[in-house]
């Protein structure tokens, strides 16, 4: 696998120094990782993402999913 450009999360780094990382495979596929854990790496389909990501925000918000 080529050599993957990883981004840091702008809501990583608080007080414990946990951070998340994202990176796009030459596939398209998103890849996840915690920098806790360095070598275990969540893949994912960029839609499948949007979708968790809008149902935490709605269920923070106190919001019914739509």
């Amino acid at each position: 696998m080529p050599e993957l450009n990883w981004q840091k999360s702008t809501f990583s780094g608080g007080p414990q120094g946990e951070c998340l990382y994202i990176a796009t495979a030459p596939d398209g596929t998103l890849r996840l990782r915690e920098s806790d854990t360095p070598d275990v790496i969540l893949a994912t389909a960029p839609q499948a993402l949007a979708g968790l990501l809008h149902h935490v925000g709605t269920a923070a918000a106190g919001l019914a999913p739509a």
